[in-house]
């Protein structure tokens, strides 16, 4: 990657976004974009007044961050993400993560939406990634190494905090919300999956299956950060649904679980 669009993406946030390490780190994915809320906005940018970064391209994703305060707490969240599929590069994909690690932030909650393979799983349900499968074998990280980004060869036994992952099982069970952890399986996208590739991803362990957030996560614990991961399930993967698969399923079982997604993250805030 080249770490000089990191360092002009850097040079936009104003310094008070620098002067205090946020406790916490947010992605938002799609139908994520609008579950905040907010005490106090301290900063806020569109996605694509950010040199390197640029508007996002996929519907559901605001592309907004934000840095708010909730909670007595300094909270930095990115509402949307760039995927890999988009075909920018990789410094869009995990550029939220780099700033975060800039700003010191040691903390970062990935969400996004998923198909569901395992079937115990419906639309409407979470699941809190305890771990993932890169099917595709695509890494950030791949080229000269950097010692900023970690070590050449970065361990990725536990990438999903143990710590974190119970917090949210804990606001899930105050919340009375379906919840279950699960393996995400990362598919580059833009397609869909196949009903083939899906009987495979759930041979190989796979309880749901979307086209983000493991690149983040790889990259956000290859640089020390502790990494939380919840999904919502919008709909079931092809071959386990009886329709085609469509972007606006996907859009409407966000919209409906809104209050649930926006009640989850504020209390995993309040109990950090």
């Amino acid at each position: 990657m080249n770490k000089a669009i990191f360092d002009k993406a850097a040079g936009y946030f104003p310094d008070l976004c620098f002067k205090a390490p946020p406790d916490l780190g947010i992605v938002l994915g799609s139908g994520w974009g609008e579950a905040l809320k907010t005490d106090e906005i301290v900063f806020r940018a569109s996605y694509g007044d950010i040199p390197g970064l640029g508007a996002s391209t996929v519907k559901g994703h605001s592309g907004e961050f934000i840095l708010y305060r909730r909670a007595g707490k300094l909270i930095a969240a990115w509402c949307g993400r760039r995927h890999y599929y988009e075909g920018a590069g990789w410094e869009p994909v995990v550029m939220a993560v780099e700033i975060l690690r800039r700003m010191g932030c040691e903390k970062v909650l990935l969400t996004n939406a998923s198909g569901g393979i395992n079937p115990a799983l419906r639309p409407g349900d979470f699941v809190i990634v305890r771990d993932h499968i890169n099917l595709v074998g695509l890494n950030p990280l791949i080229g000269a190494h950097d010692p900023d980004w970690g070590e050449r060869f970065p361990d990725m036994s536990e990438v999903y905090n143990r710590h974190l992952a119970e917090l949210l099982h804990s606001a899930s069970n105050r919340l009375g919300l379906r919840a279950m952890d699960g393996v995400y399986a990362f598919s580059s996208g833009p397609c869909y999956e196949t009903p083939a590739e899906i009987r495979a991803y759930k041979a190989q362990g796979a309880d749901v299956v979307g086209m983000s957030t493991v690149p983040e996560a790889m990259f956000a614990k290859a640089v020390g950060m502790k990494v939380a991961g919840v999904s919502l399930v919008t709909n079931l993967a092809a071959g386990i649904s009886l329709r085609p698969l469509d972007h606006n399923e996907v859009m409407a079982a966000g919209a409906a679980a809104k209050p649930l997604m926006s009640s989850l993250i504020d209390d995993f805030i309040f109990h950090l």
